[in-house]
């Protein structure tokens, strides 16, 4: 699991990585609402640990932000103040739960794993995009009634990129998404993968284009116009 602290304290920020590092959990962490707004869009996260009180925004704020861009990403608020009003605007926002400071490390965990397995069980068993519907149940991708003939890694990509549409996906999480930091061969493959993937997807819809490079970010996903 990858999760992605939003935490201006440095030292709750250490403490934690540290915590969640001794559950097999990799957490990287950022600041500012902002920046954590900009690597929370790229898909990359697994869940989002939030506090409250940023430099930049509160976290209300980054909340409302996510949900606005269609990030559907878990969210888990960190914060000192228990107070039923705070918790109840915070859920009514779009965040999935709540935690109050200080708090016990593994229960920090387990209710991380909790938003991460909901999330995983509410998604649908189908994604469409244009005339493109891919099967999460049976792995599967079709245009109208026709099946696209996809290896197991140019499905995983597709998967990957519908389950984000309208997210920048970076190079380095489609590269953790195909091989799972085993074996990684040079970065420039998922340049070969998209290729053969844009040309099978365009071939199936009679020419339409649905996978966009995004300079200097990496892809996007989004319906044709």
């Amino acid at each position: 699991m990858r999760v992605l602290h939003i935490e201006d304290d440095a030292s709750t920020a250490d403490a934690t990585k540290i915590v969640l590092g001794l559950d097999g959990i990799d957490a990287v962490n950022t600041e500012l609402g902002e920046d954590g707004i900009s690597l929370a869009r790229t898909g990359e996260f697994d869940a989002i640990l939030l506090d409250l009180k940023l430099p930049d925004m509160t976290g209300q704020e980054v909340v409302c932000a996510l949900r606005s861009a269609s990030v559907g990403t878990p969210v888990l608020v960190l914060s000192g103040d228990p107070s039923p009003e705070s918790r109840i605007r915070l859920l009514r926002s779009g965040a999935d739960d709540f935690l109050s400071k200080p708090y016990e490390g593994r229960e920090l965990v387990a209710r991380l794993k909790a938003i991460t397995r909901r999330a995983g069980q509410n998604k649908a068993a189908q994604i469409r995009c244009g005339k493109l519907v891919v099967d999460i149940a049976s792995k599967t991708a079709r245009a109208d009634a026709s099946f696209v003939n996809l290896t197991g890694r140019e499905y995983a990509m597709l998967e990957h990129f519908v389950q984000r549409k309208g997210s920048v996906v970076t190079k380095s999480g489609l590269m953790a998404q195909l091989y799972g930091g085993l074996d990684e061969p040079d970065a420039k493959i998922i340049d070969v993968f998209v290729c053969k993937l844009r040309k099978k997807i365009s071939a199936a819809t009679g020419g339409e284009a649905y996978i966009h490079t995004v300079w200097g970010a990496g892809y996007q996903m989004r319906e044709p116009a």
